[in-house]
């Protein structure tokens, strides 16, 4: 059984547990595939391994020996799941391996965001501090989470576990089901979008990307929300219309937002963000919430899991 693995880049520093591969069948990895390298390079592959590459019907209908592909994410909408379907092959996915990874990035980035951390730091080197006629100093207010109305969006097992965090930090947590599914049962109130924008000191996005989150949260929705508040999305870029973001934050609309995710990734010279007046009040990372180093080992052995468990029937 040969396994191929397109795009190992963002593993390739786990070598241990890649090399595991051999143990199930002959393993070739790649660390980035290009669209015209796909079919050549799976070419008498039985499984195809792939992250963000894309698979298609057409790359399908050459690849006679393909018997499943595993996705090393939890999206499912690089693989053309029709096409895969039509041809009997299953098409497997690794699920809640970031749970834990993407939770604690959530308020590693309200908590950078909301205490100004990035200038205060710098405060300290740059010499601001030091010319400061006070022992403290800060630039600007920065509150508890203690006793403020905390807003999910998206109670999947991300979504639960960050609003687990915030019981901690003694937050009240509110949530609101993109789909309207997932209602019964949860441990904390379900708020209608409107109310949980405009009742909320933090909203976190934690729901998936599909027809009816994308664009979510755009000009009217960031108007209901209180100037006081922030704004963390660590989803995926377009359930947040980007433009609409900067024009609420340069009126000073909301007091900040953060991102991890991007409709366009890597993000283009002219991404919008880029553009806002006060970039102290955008905090971005480059797409990394769910790559801890236990969160990546997981993964892996989930797509192992799912191999075995196909190839044993």
């Amino acid at each position: 059984m040969q396994i191929i693995f397109l795009d190992t880049q963002t593993v390739a520093d786990l070598p241990t547990a890649l090399a595991q591969f051999n143990e199930l069948g002959e393993y070739t990895g790649y660390e980035n595939t290009r669209p015209d390298q796909l079919v050549d390079r799976l070419q008498g592959a039985t499984v195809a391994i792939v992250n963000k590459v894309v698979i298609g019907a057409a790359e399908m209908d050459q690849l006679p020996d393909l018997k499943l592909i595993c996705i090393a994410a939890t999206g499912l909408n690089n693989v053309d799941l029709e096409a895969a379907a039509v041809r009997g092959i299953p098409v497997k996915n690794v699920s809640g391996y970031s749970t834990n990874s993407v939770a604690q990035l959530t308020f590693t980035l309200l908590f950078a965001l909301a205490t100004d951390l990035i200038h205060l730091n710098a405060a300290v080197y740059d010499g601001t501090y030091r010319q400061h006629t006070a022992f403290g100093y800060w630039r600007l207010p920065f509150y508890e989470l203690s006793g403020a109305r905390f807003g999910i969006i998206g109670l999947g097992a991300i979504g639960h576990r960050v609003g687990q965090l915030a019981t901690a930090f003694g937050a009240e947590v509110v949530y609101h089901s993109t789909s309207g599914n997932n209602t019964d049962g949860q441990p904390y109130p379900h708020l209608s979008l409107e109310e949980l924008l405009t009742t909320s000191a933090v909203v976190s996005i934690h729901c998936p990307l599909n027809d009816a989150t994308r664009d979510l949260i755009d000009t009217a929705q960031l108007a209901m929300m209180k100037a006081s508040a922030y704004l963390v999305n660590v989803a995926r870029g377009g359930i947040v219309n980007e433009s609409a973001l900067v024009r609420a934050l340069d009126d000073g609309q909301i007091a900040g937002a953060a991102s991890d995710v991007f409709t366009t990734e890597p993000t283009p010279a002219d991404h919008p963000f880029l553009r806002v007046k006060e970039p102290h009040r955008l905090l971005l990372t480059p797409h990394m919430g769910w790559a801890s180093v236990e969160a990546r080992l997981v993964l892996l052995a989930g797509v192992r899991e799912n191999i075995a468990s196909w190839k044993a029937g």
